[in-house]
């Protein structure tokens, strides 16, 4: 038998206790659910009232981590509406499709009068052929007449709505009953709902705040500075923010593997340079977790690599990604810019792409100037650069799309790494700040981020 999917789109502006609990009780009746906050809909302008990385984060936040729940962020990240007779391609592959709607959307469909089959995009042809999972809130009367061909009943018990969460927010007024607490603690970190323009960094405090830690105890720094810690780190899923201790490249790592978590990250520099980091005195003082801090949130790039065959692999890196020569020879890469050509050939041993937090890494070593951690902006930047002379990098605005593509794929071929992964050969790269994917950075107030790059700037 194929499996089950079931497809809970919506726009979850913001998703409240009552969408976590449709997606668990269609998890009682399907082998999966599909949760897919929708993309900008001219239909619903208030979809676009929050941008859309916070959106997806909260989406991470509450569903992430249900049984048998998947979080699909690809509307967020491709800037559009998937329709559903789109959706129904896409996983009818996977198997049995079932399209979860509330009952006030099949009202009239015995006549044919129904808002799936009037407004629907190939909304007729879907009723007839389509299965649905029908929501049915507890006193709503449905006439069984209106039912489509192939349709379940799915009676809930949790009533919500997120319009009521909207005007209770930005009113001021009590909203706990009703988000998850993690979904609150971050709606106020960054003013959501509140506020016109949401905030990218908050001061704040993790007092009481419980950890999961991540540290290599085979270095023997690391296993010092961790000595304090961990009896006290609790399992991933009951952690209010994950503590890394090492150097930069732990950081990064720790954010490969648990960015969806949307948990924030403190880290204790064991290493060298520690941009990422926190100074150790937090442990040694006993001051850990530190009351006072500063919550930044970082934006992650998004990345495309295309191989030989045309085909085409996605990824998302926190600090740079790249592409450098495979072999002695130097590289010949076209650099393409909102797909305006603006350096038919580049010669040089390859070309790298830094988000502003990441400018202090390997783009810094390039002769990048690094950018403040909160600078609207990202870099890309030329390795030992041969042509066309005297060109190094260039400062990219937020809604920057770059490919990066190699000239010569088989005699001059190129590799691609992302935060220092190897991603294997490639023959372009396509790079843009993400429109879903982020990561809290937790810094102490007295040695923050930006102070550690000011003292970069002017050479302290």
């Amino acid at each position: 038998m194929p499996k089950s999917i079931a497809i809970f789109g919506g726009s979850f502006n913001p998703p409240g206790k009552h969408h976590a609990a449709i997606a668990l009780r269609l998890a009682e009746m399907f082998d999966e659910v599909r949760v897919i906050p929708c993309g900008p809909r001219p239909d619903k302008p208030m979809t676009g009232s929050v941008p859309p990385v916070y959106r997806a984060a909260l989406a991470d936040i509450v569903f992430g981590g249900l049984p048998k729940v998947v979080v699909d962020l690809s509307d967020f990240e491709q800037e559009t509406f998937t329709r559903n007779h789109e959706l129904q391609t896409r996983f009818e592959r996977e198997g049995e499709v079932w399209h979860v709607v509330g009952a006030d959307l099949l009202e009239g469909g015995a006549r044919g009068e129904s808002p799936i089959q009037q407004t629907w995009a190939r909304g007729a042809e879907l009723w007839q052929t389509a299965n649905f999972a029908v929501l049915r809130r507890p006193g709503y009367e449905l006439d069984a007449r209106d039912l489509p061909p192939h349709a379940r009943e799915v009676d809930l018990i949790v009533e919500g709505a997120s319009t009521v969460i909207r005007e209770r927010l930005s009113s001021g007024k009590s909203v706990t009953e009703m988000l998850h607490s993690r979904a609150l603690a971050y709606i106020e970190r960054y003013g959501l709902y509140r506020a016109p323009i949401p905030g990218n960094w908050a001061r704040g405090t993790l007092e009481g705040a419980k950890f999961f830690l991540q540290a290599d105890a085979a270095i023997p720094k690391v296993r010092e500075l961790s000595v304090p810690l961990v009896s006290r780190h609790v399992p991933a899923p009951d952690a209010d923010f994950i503590s890394v201790v090492g150097g930069d490249g732990a950081m990064l790592r720790s954010i490969r593997e648990h960015w969806r978590a949307r948990l924030p990250f403190f880290g204790i520099n064991a290493g060298h340079m520690g941009f990422l980091l926190n100074g150790p005195e937090q442990v040694s003082a006993g001051a850990f977790p530190p009351c006072d801090v500063i919550f930044r949130q970082l934006p992650m790039l998004f990345l495309e690599f295309e191989d030989e065959s045309g085909q085409t692999r996605t990824a998302h890196g926190f600090n740079d990604a790249w592409l450098e020569r495979a072999t002695s020879q130097s590289a010949w890469l076209e650099i393409t810019v909102n797909n305006v050509p603006r350096i038919p050939k580049l010669v040089s041993d390859g070309a790298l792409v830094a988000t502003a937090a990441g400018s202090t890494a390997y783009a810094r070593s390039m002769g990048a100037s690094p950018l403040l951690a909160d600078t609207p902006a990202w870099l890309l930047v030329g390795s030992n650069v041969l042509e066309p002379a005297h060109w190094r990098s260039a400062l990219l605005s937020p809604d920057t799309t770059v490919e990066i593509r190699s000239l010569e794929p088989r005699n001059r071929p190129v590799q691609a790494f992302v935060d220092g992964l190897s991603m294997g050969r490639v023959v372009a790269l396509r790079a843009r700040l993400s429109r879903a994917a982020a990561v809290e950075l937790v810094f102490c107030a007295s040695h923050d981020m930006a102070e550690k790059i000011a003292a970069i700037q002017f050479g302290a």
